[in-house]
């Protein structure tokens, strides 16, 4: 009885630390693979991955009428996190097309995050997904302009660039610009088109990425 006492012990001395150490979103992952095993995702379809931005899209499907769309956005989520967890939230699902969009959170993260970092993920995140599926088309969305981190807009037009310059020498690639659509002619961020917390969009900001987007997805 002793030893039984000792090994719950210090079962629950473990259990505290091996929680802080899951890498971020892990409870987020673990929901969408219940999801998928109650209702199979379809197959060849465009695959949606990245943050908030896609997260909080919740009528997606409804937007891209004609296409068969998979969204895996994670809340929060840098580029890190999308290059851990690639196997489930990528390669598990057999995607015809991918669309990224991610690196806002990266920038506002730490003031030691700089646009050349950010380029430096995403090369990561894409060298992964080729090696692994050679072909596949990729579209990623430039960092949008977003009131409540205005002070990050010279970082995100640098690394929009530098991606964009990236993405010309490369096969089967293209760049959504969402972010000149998202500023006013004077040159600053619309207010407009964006929630209270002046950093997620309302409808008509998810409008202005439904037109962007929409002539790079693949047709069946």
């Amino acid at each position: 009885m002793k030893r039984i006492f000792i090994i719950l012990f210090f079962a629950f001395l473990v259990m505290p630390v091996a929680k802080a150490q899951q890498w971020p979103f892990f409870d987020e992952v673990q929901a969408y693979r219940k999801q998928d095993s109650i209702s199979a995702p379809p197959r060849d379809a465009i695959l949606f991955i990245g943050s908030s931005s896609f997260r909080l899209w919740k009528n997606m499907q409804d937007d891209f009428p004609g296409y068969a769309i998979i969204n895996r956005g994670l809340g929060g989520s840098s580029l890190p996190d999308i290059i851990h967890y690639a196997d489930e939230m990528i390669f598990a699902y057999k995607p015809k097309q991918i669309i990224i969009y991610c690196g806002d959170n990266d920038l506002a993260a730490s003031d030691t995050v700089t646009a050349e970092t950010v380029v430096k993920r995403f090369s990561e995140l894409f060298e992964l997904i080729r090696n692994r599926m050679s072909d596949i088309p990729i579209v990623y969305v430039s960092i949008k302009p977003s009131p409540s981190r205005e002070k990050l807009l010279p970082a995100m037009m640098l690394a929009n660039k530098m991606i964009k310059d990236f993405l010309k020498t490369k096969p089967h690639t293209a760049f959504a610009d969402v972010f000149s659509e998202m500023m006013s002619s004077d040159g600053k961020i619309r207010t407009d088109i964006f929630l209270e917390d002046k950093l997620h969009m309302n409808a008509k900001g998810y409008a202005i990425w439904i037109k962007t987007i929409t002539p790079y997805l693949l047709k069946d």
